[in-house]
């Protein structure tokens, strides 16, 4: 193929084509990290600086801890991060479990009932179930101010089912019948054959469903009392509602100025999930992407 007859794609990029994706990118750069750091700022700011700089500060002068010993000696946080990293790590390795198994079921051939299973579940993505029926289902089966009621309503993702699925099915058939001949069964199968080869979307399903878990908060509103709340919940309280915090000895309101204290709520509640996305990364795009192309 001549130079002349090459795609468009394919021809090296002009100076100024390059020039804008990098102003592009910049612009895209500056738009995350800035807020960041403005919410980094302000929980590190003191209450005077952040009263004199109208509530935001890009930089503090004095940096200080006072907002996160307030939040962390109130017990309400603490309390509530608890609660939201059980409940993230519990319900993620459940839901792991259950959408594997699942996800291996129905991609395997003359499974019995595996077409009308699968189309039932593809139903509940298209016509997901309203609040009210929900709520009534999960007070029927007594899960109310329960953490069971965050994890099994949500145990099974019908996205991460069918990446799996699709994962699974993008397997060589050989390795599945070398299995078989060896006398392994379906357990052994997916633990020994299925399982090495998923693991990057497994990476990607299990990140999935623990930014969910660790980001929900409307299930907590409805189902639990708010001595359970978890983290995201008293966030949302503290940000939207604009309550302050209180000692938990005296019962009085903290000195801390309110957005300082909001902010560093913000940054307890965000930093988790930022530490535990880089060591996924290099899953993350190989991952969704097999799974969706086989499905």
């Amino acid at each position: 193929m001549t130079a002349s007859a090459r795609p468009g794609w394919m021809e090296k990029p002009r100076p100024i084509t390059q020039a804008g994706k990098a102003l592009a990118l910049a612009t895209v750069v500056l738009l995350v990290c800035v807020p960041f750091l403005v919410i980094v700022s302000t929980s590190l700011a003191s209450t005077d600086e952040v009263i004199a700089n109208g509530g935001w500060v890009l930089w503090p002068t004095e940096p200080t801890l006072d907002a996160y010993r307030d939040i962390l000696d109130g017990g309400i946080v603490t309390h509530a991060l608890g609660v939201s990293a059980g409940v993230t790590i519990v319900g993620t390795l459940l839901s792991l479990a259950c959408t594997v198994t699942l996800a291996y079921a129905l991609s395997r051939p003359g499974v019995l009932g595996g077409r009308p299973v699968l189309l039932l579940i593809l139903f509940t993505f298209l016509f997901p179930p309203g609040m009210i029926p929900s709520f009534l289902l999960v007070k029927e089966l007594g899960l109310l101010d329960s953490y069971a009621s965050l994890v099994l309503p949500v145990l099974v993702n019908v996205f991460n089912l069918v990446v799996l699925r699709g994962f699974f099915q993008g397997i060589p058939e050989e390795l599945y019948e070398a299995a078989r001949l060896d006398g392994a069964g379906d357990w052994r199968v997916l633990w020994s054959v299925v399982l090495p080869l998923s693991k990057a979307a497994l990476a990607v399903v299990g990140l999935f469903y623990a930014v969910a878990y660790w980001n929900s908060w409307f299930y907590a509103s409805l189902y639990l009392e708010s001595d359970h709340w978890p983290l995201q919940q008293v966030l949302r309280t503290y940000v939207v509602a604009g309550s302050g915090l209180t000692d938990a000895t005296t019962g009085e309101a903290t000195i801390t100025a309110p957005q300082t204290v909001q902010m560093a709520v913000l940054v307890i509640a965000t930093v988790p999930i930022l530490l535990v996305y880089p060591f996924l990364q290099k899953y993350f795009t190989k991952g969704v992407l097999t799974g969706a192309i086989k499905s």
